[in-house]
This record gives structure tokens, sequence and C-alpha cells, in this order.
């Protein structure tokens, strides 16, 4: 068996339950971010670690700048989905050594361009060399409130499900230059119970399930309500993934408040009601064409 046979899902279930947490860990593996209560400290340390991959992430042709905006950008999204403020990063850049040094250049343009957006300061990291594809790894810090924390697992019988902006936007590239949605989920903390939160990065057809699970939950769709990016199908929306786009869940009975203050607050970000989480037991999940999995995408 190797790892196309298993997919990224099914080889970290059986890879992480053999690790040991310690005490101090609130939040581990299989999160969007690890999430760790120091002593002493008022908020919770969160830890991200993220990498872009030649002809995985982007392609030779890609400019380096959009690389290096991207590479940074990705963990920061999952800072999002925890409602966490980034302060910190490390990059680790593994490149041949026939790379040109002004595609380097290019490539931290990016990289110092993407972490000035969200004030993060590059305070280290590592450089190696390689006979493989470029690759760009960060490992990010920051820091949470305890009571403004959301994760996968939070979800409850029959909360709404939403999702900001519009999906489908890869196939346009905006997966090279998108914003994370950290100014909008540190408003939905301050004002609203989010229960459960992640960032779609792989599609709907993957995330989704992810976080009906994370809660021990199911959950239905109303396919045909999923907001398209102009040009778009509902397939590429559900499968293409890199959206970076913001999927929550929170009671039923705050969705009209949050529909009204949300169009006040962000006017020019579609806010989409897209179903809602249920009891396993009582409804039949609703199946989702497959969004992206490692190790399983067509050669």
């Amino acid at each position: 068996m190797n790892l196309r046979d298993l997919g990224e899902d099914r080889l970290l279930s059986q890879l992480l339950p053999h690790l040991t947490l310690g005490k101090a860990v609130v939040a581990g593996p299989g999160d969007d971010c690890a999430v760790v209560a120091i002593r002493g400290l008022g908020e919770l340390l969160v830890l991200k670690t993220d990498c872009v991959v030649e002809a995985v992430h982007f392609s030779r042709r890609t400019k380096p700048f959009d690389v290096g905006w991207k590479a940074m950008m990705r963990p920061l999204s999952d800072f999002a989905a925890t409602s966490a403020v980034p302060q910190f990063v490390l990059v680790t850049v593994i490149a041949p050594e026939r790379t040109d040094v002004r595609w380097m250049k290019g490539l931290y343009r990016g990289l110092q361009r993407a972490s000035n957006r969200f004030d993060v300061s590059i305070v280290g990291g590592e450089t190696s060399s390689t006979s493989g594809p470029i690759a760009v790894s960060i490992a990010a810090a920051g820091f949470v409130e305890k009571e403004r924390w959301v994760s996968r697992r939070g979800g409850q019988p029959d909360d709404d499900l939403f999702v900001t902006g519009r999906l489908g936007g890869a196939l346009k590239q905006r997966h090279l230059r998108f914003v994370p949605r950290i100014v909008e989920s540190r408003w939905l903390t301050k004002n609203f119970s989010v229960h459960a939160m992640m960032d779609l990065s792989d599609g709907l057809g993957a995330d989704l399930p992810r976080l009906a699970r994370a809660s021990r939950l199911g959950y239905t769709v109303d396919v045909e309500s999923i907001p398209l990016t102009r040009g778009a199908t509902i397939n590429d929306a559900i499968t293409e993934g890199e959206d970076y786009e913001l999927l929550f869940a929170v009671s039923r009975r705050d969705s009209a408040r949050l529909m009204q203050r949300w169009r006040k607050k962000f006017p020019r970000l579609p806010l989409t009601r897209i179903g809602s989480l249920n009891r396993i037991s009582k409804i039949e999940n609703r199946k989702l064409p497959r969004g992206y999995t490692h190790f399983q995408q067509p050669r």
C-alpha cells in the first residue's frame, strides 16, 4: 500500500492517534492551527506551518512575488479559521542551486508584502538546496483570546452553515493573490458565538465533511445556493479548492441578525447560508463531489 492508496485524510487517521500530547495542548493535529495554553499567559498561543511546492501549488511560470504572497497567506488563512492574530513567522526555502537569484529576491518581496499586510514579522528561517522542485515552508505563531478561539469541533445540531465570498476562484488564479479573512473572522467572534470554523483550502467537497466529522455531526447542503465566482460552475466551487474563504457554523437563531449586521459591516463581501449541521442518525448526509485530496490527484 502506498500514499496514493490511502489519501491524506486516511493517512493522518493512522498516524495522529499515536501522538502523545502534553496537558498544555488545547488543540493539536487535525485542526486548522495548533493551540497551546501557556501558564501565566492570558491568551492562547497559536501555531501553524504550511508550505507551497512547485508543480503542486504554483507553476514555473508563476511570478516569484506571487509565490511568496501565497506561501505567506496560506498559514495566515488558518489563523483566520481560528480567529487568531498572527505575529511572527519563520521562512524555510528549499531550492535547486541553479535557481536564479532574481527569482529568490522576487519571492522575498512577495513574502514581505504579504506579512506587512497583517503586521507580521519575519523573524528567521532556513535555506537548503535540493535536486527537486522549489518548496517554501512558513511556520507562524500568534495569539487568540481564550473566549474567542474557534475550532472545527464545536458545531451543534441545527447550526446554520455559512461561507464568505464566492467559490471556484482558483480557475481565475485568485489563489495567488488572495487575502485571508482575518478581519472578518475577528469581527465574527467579537459579535457572535461561532461554534465551528475552518478555511476552504481543499474545496467544499473535502472541507465541509471534515468540519462535520470533527463536530461528530452530519450536514445538509443546498447546492444551488453555493455562491460562485463568475465563470465557475457548482462543480468547480465544490472540487477545485484554494478559495481561502471561511466556512463556519452558528446557531440558527443568530442567522438573521448575522446576515443583517454582516451586510452593513462588509457590504462588498457576500455571506451565504449554504446548509446546516444535523445529527447523523436522523438525516442522511448529502454526498458532495470530492474536493482536493493530497496524494490522490490525477497524474
